[in-house]
């Protein structure tokens, strides 16, 4: 279960509760009975490896465009008519 850190509005007494993600946020003060706030912080996470970075998620696309390139291209090639040889 996360830990969530609240402050007091009123006394600035701050702790830290450990509650579900179904379970309603706290507000009220246990010390002085005034209203709390949720403080945000920092995280500890860090993503390392493939599938991460938007580049590495593509797979083989940029693979299938340029096969798709090269038989355009080998088409248009043999459509063209071949240069004939002229004897002088």
């Amino acid at each position: 279960m996360p830990t969530y850190a609240y402050a007091c509005t009123a006394c600035e007494h701050r702790f830290d509760a450990v509650q579900s993600f179904s379970d309603d946020a706290l507000t009220i003060c246990p010390e002085c009975g005034g209203s709390l706030r949720k403080q945000y912080g920092s995280i500890g996470v860090t993503f390392n490896g493939a599938g991460f970075y938007r580049t590495d998620s593509r797979g083989n696309a940029p693979a299938a465009k340029t096969d798709q390139a090269s038989s355009k291209s080998a088409s248009s090639s043999s459509a063209a008519p071949a240069a004939s040889k002229s004897s002088a």
